[in-house]
């Protein structure tokens, strides 16, 4: 670790990279987490991957080693120059760096090919990105994301701990986390320990109004945390507290239960029960 470490300052000194805390720049410094990662992708070599914050393109050389294409996408402009210029000199021509901000990313440019995610996240975007990309027409087959240990453990939440997020993710995929990295893996050192999550995305055939719906309701449901699902369902559906209790009861739900105490398959069923409202 110390050998990645100064390596890694090294380079930030050469070029004048001065990680940035509000773009979540922590560079990992710990080979064997990086292998780590590349493991849990379970990579092949007709994959294509997409790198988000490839950083000093220490995983994308692994990855680029495995797979058939790696299209790297990296915000900051700085680094985006000297991996191009990396990997341009090593004449790596798999690899190709994108110097952009993922969220503006659109996966179809991937010429339909199918594809998995390995990142090490920007946490600010964590939950904006796993909307976007689980939501897409072009998913991918298989996310690997390093994410702070907080977010990744609310991902794989089960009830009663469930959140909108970990609904959100859930409907789409299987979560699962693979590893713990405490803050100490990192230059410079975040406050938060992290973890290597592994999405595993289901096959799925999606109606996008259907799904729109469905999270209409889920956010409903989780609108007032104090409050029994019922009343949350009445208001936000402008039905009668009674009315809802009795279609919960129906359905075989305690009258009592709360958004947070459901499952996926919980939800599903007391959407299919509450459809009908959905105008």
């Amino acid at each position: 670790m110390n050998d990645l470490l100064a390596k890694t300052r090294e380079i930030c000194q050469m070029f004048e990279i001065k990680p940035s805390h509000t773009k979540g720049q922590n560079f990992l410094i710990n080979e064997k987490i990086y292998d780590d990662l590349v493991k849990a992708a379970e990579l092949g070599p007709e994959d294509t991957v997409l790198e988000i914050g490839p950083g000093l393109g220490f995983l994308t050389t692994k990855l680029a080693e495995r797979v058939k294409r790696v299209v790297a996408v990296e915000l900051d402009d700085k680094l985006a120059s000297y991996l191009k210029t990396g990997f341009a000199a090593r004449d790596t021509a798999n690899v190709e760096i994108v110097n952009s901000d993922i969220l503006r990313f659109n996966p179809e440019t991937l010429a339909g090919e199918k594809y998995k995610i390995v990142a090490n996240l920007p946490y600010n975007i964590s939950s904006i990105f796993l909307r976007q990309f689980l939501s897409a027409n072009a998913r991918p087959e298989l996310m690997v994301l390093m994410l702070q240990k907080e977010v990744a453990e609310r991902i794989a939440a089960a009830p009663p701990d469930m959140s909108i997020l970990a609904v959100s993710v859930q409907y789409y995929s299987d979560p699962e986390i693979v590893r713990e990295v405490k803050a100490g893996n990192f230059w410079p050192e975040p406050k938060v320990d992290s973890v290597i999550i592994k999405i595993n995305v289901r096959a799925e055939n999606h109606s996008t109004a259907e799904d729109k719906l469905f999270f209409r309701l889920v956010r409903t449901g989780f609108s007032s945390k104090r409050k029994m699902l019922k009343n949350n369902l009445a208001a936000g559906l402008k039905i009668k507290a009674s009315e809802a209790e009795e279609i919960l009861v129906a359905s075989g739900f305690d009258p009592k239960i709360r958004a947070e105490d459901l499952s996926l398959a919980n939800w599903q069923k007391i959407f299919g029960s509450f459809r009908r409202f959905m105008v």
